[in-house]
C-alpha cells in the first residue's frame, strides 16, 4: 500500500515536470543552428552565468545588509544569522534530491522551475514584516537555489568536453567572483540609499533574464526516462543535515551538554546511518556510495568542506567588524570586499586552466596555503586596525579559495560518469552549503562565547558604541585562528589525494 502511495506521488510529481504525457524527456525545443556551432558550450554557458552571477550577488548583497537588518528589526548576531542559515540549511536539505531529479528528468527543466521559485521567494522576502517572515520566505528562496545550484554547474560541465573540465570549472568561478564584487559593491550602496530590503528585489530581474535565456538557448535533456524519486533516501538526507545543523547553530545558546543538544546529535547519526544503510541497498539510489571507493572522490569531497568550513565564516564576520567596530557605512563595507572578490574571480579559470595541464594537487594544496596566510593576518586584527592591514589579508583568502576550487571540483568529476552530474554537482554544493551553515554557525558561537566570557552580550550595540568592541574583536581573533586549524587539516588531505582519477565503475543494479 506505502509503494502503491508512492508511486503515485511519483507519477504526479512527472506530470507536473515533464510535460510529454509519456514521461520521456522529450527535447525543450532550440534554435537547430545554434545547438550545432561548436561554439554552443560558451552560449550554455552564458545563459547559465546570468542566473549564477544573480545567485551570488544575492549572497554577497545579503550579507552587507545584515547589521541593517539586525537594527531595523532590534534583534541580536545569534537572531539574524538565520537570515544566512535557514536559505543554506534548506539548500543542503534540498540539493541531492534536486540533483537526482535533474539527472532523471533533465537539467533545464529543473533549473528554470528553481529560477522562478527563487524570483518569487526575492519578493516576498523584499516585502518582510518582521524577521521570523523574512526567514520564512528565505526558505522559500532555498528551495530555489537547490534546484539551480547544482543543474547549472551540470549543465556548464557537461557541454564542455572532459579535456576542458578545469577550464569550464574556471568560468565558472569567474562569474562568482565577478558576483562577488558586484554583491558587496552593490549591496552596499543599495544598503545605504534606499535600504536593506532593496537587496532581495536587485535579483528579481536578474533571474527573470536568465530565465528567457536560458529557455532561447539551453538543449533540452535527454538523459533517461523518469525512474522516480528515492523519496526515503531523500527524507533521511534532509532529515540528517537538517538536525545536524540545527545543533550546531544552536548549541551555544542551548549548552553544548544540553539533553536537547546531545539528543539531536544522536538523531543526526542515527538518520546519517539509516540514509547509508539504504543507499547501500535500493535498487534507484539517490547518491551513489560506491563512488567513495574511489581515494580522488572522498578526498576531494573532504578537502572541499574543509575548505568552505575554514572560509566562509570570514564573510559573514567581517561586515559586522567593518561597520561595527571600525565605523564604515555600509557602501565603504561593501568595497573593502571587492579586491579580495576581484582576486578570485582572475584566479579560478587560471587555475583551472593549468590543473587541467599539470594536475591538481599544485594548486589545491597552494590555494589552501594562501588562505591560511590570510586567516593568520586577520587573526592579528585589532579595534583600530587600518585598511592597510584588512585589505591584503582579505586578498589572500580570497585568492586562496580562487585557486583551490577549480582544480579540486575538476578533480571529483573526473571520478564519476557524465549522467551522474547532476547529482554529483548537487553533492559538491551541498558541501558547500553545510560548510557554510556550520562555519557561519561556529563562528558566530565562538564570538558569542567570548563576549559572555568578558561579561558583554553579543549586541550590535555594544559592539557599535565601543563599549565591547575589544570582545568583539577578540572573538574575531579566536575565531580565524580556528579557521586556520581546518584549513591545515584540509590542506593535508588534499596533499593525500591521488594525482590521477581512480573512477569507480559501478555495475548496473538490476
Amino acid at each position: 500500500m506505502g509503494c502503491t502511495a508512492l508511486a503515485r506521488v511519483d507519477k504526479c510529481f512527472a506530470w507536473v515536470i515533464l510535460p510529454s504525457a509519456n514521461r520521456s524527456l522529450g527535447n525543450v525545443p532550440v534554435h537547430p543552428s545554434l545547438a550545432q556551432r561548436t561554439n554552443y558550450k560558451y552560449w550554455a554557458y552564458g545563459a547559465i552565468a546570468i542566473g549564477l552571477f544573480a545567485s551570488v550577488v544575492d549572497h554577497g548583497s545579503v550579507n552587507i545588509a545584515l547589521p541593517k537588518i539586525a537594527d531595523h528589526f532590534h534583534t541580536d548576531i545569534p537572531s539574524v544569522q538565520w537570515v544566512v542559515i535557514a536559505y543554506a540549511l534548506v539548500i543542503s536539505a534540498l540539493l541531492l534530491p534536486m540533483g537526482k531529479l535533474a539527472d532523471d528528468v533533465g537539467y533545464k527543466r529543473v533549473y528554470i522551475t528553481g529560477s522562478l521559485i527563487l524570483v518569487v521567494g526575492a519578493i516576498l522576502a523584499g516585502l518582510a514584516t518582521n524577521l521570523s517572515i523574512l526567514i520564512l520566505f528565505r526558505v522559500l528562496q532555498g528551495v530555489g537555489g537547490a534546484m539551480t545550484q547544482g543543474t547549472g554547474m551540470a549543465i556548464v560541465v557537461s557541454t564542455f568536453p572532459a579535456s576542458e573540465r578545469g577550464k569550464a570549472i574556471g568560468l565558472v568561478m569567474t562569474m562568482v567572483g565577478t558576483g562577488a564584487v558586484a554583491g558587496p559593491a552593490v549591496g552596499g550602496l543599495l544598503v545605504s540609499t534606499l535600504g536593506w530590503r532593496s537587496v532581495f528585489f536587485l535579483n528579481v530581474p536578474l533571474v527573470l533574464l536568465g530565465i528567457l535565456a536560458s529557455l532561447a538557448i539551453l538543449q533540452g535533456s535527454q538523459f533517461r526516462l523518469f525512474k522516480g524519486i528515492d523519496w526515503l533516501g531523500a527524507v533521511l538526507s534532509a532529515g540528517a543535515l537538517v538536525v545536524f545543523l540545527l545543533v550546531v547553530s544552536s548549541g551555544h545558546k542551548a549548552g553544548w551538554t544540553s539533553p536537547v543538544i546531545l539528543g539531536g546529535a544522536a538523531g543526526a547519526l542515527a538518520l546519517m546511518g539509516s540514509f547509508i544503510w539504504w543507499e547501500l541497498h535500493t535498487n534507484e539510489p539517490m547518491l551513489d556510495l560506491r563512488l567513495f571507493r574511489s581515494r580522488t572522490f572522498s578526498f576531494g569531497t573532504s578537502a572541499g568542506f574543509l575548505a568552505f568550513l575554514g572560509s566562509s565564516g570570514t564573510l559573514f564576520l567581517m561586515p559586522f567588524y567593518l561597520q561595527g567596530v571600525l565605523g564604515y557605512s555600509p557602501a565603504k563595507a561593501g568595497l573593502v570586499v571587492v579586491p579580495a572578490a576581484l582576486c578570485m574571480a582572475v584566479l579560478g579559470p587560471i587555475s583551472g586552466r593549468l590543473s587541467d595541464r599539470y594536475g591538481w594537487r599544485p594548486f589545491t594544496v597552494g590555494g589552501l596555503a594562501l588562505s591560511i596566510t590570510g586567516l593568520f593576518f586577520l587573526s592579528r586584527l585589532t579595534v583600530d586596525s587600518s585598511l592597510a592591514h584588512v585589505l591584503p589579508a582579505l586578498i589572500l583568502t580570497s585568492s586562496g579559495n580562487g585557486v583551490f576550487y577549480s582544480p579540486n571540483s575538476s578533480s571529483i568529476l573526473s571520478a564519476v560518469e557524465q549522467e551522474q552530474y547532476g547529482v554529483v554537482m548537487g553533492l559538491l554544493n551541498l558541501i558547500r552549503n553545510a560548510a557554510n551553515v556550520t562555519s557561519v554557525a561556529g563562528a558566530t558561537a565562538v564570538v558569542s562565547i567570548t563576549m559572555v566570557s568578558l561579561g558583554f552580550e553579543p549586541s550590535l550595540d555594544l559592539v557599535r558604541t565601543g563599549v565591547a568592541s575589544e570582545a568583539f574583536t577578540s572573538g574575531l581573533r579566536y575565531t580565524f585562528l580556528t579557521m586556520m586549524g581546518v584549513l591545515i587539516l584540509g590542506m593535508v588531505v588534499s596533499a593525500f589525494k591521488f594525482s590521477q582519477a581512480q573512477r569507480v565503475v559501478t555495475p548496473a543494479v538490476a
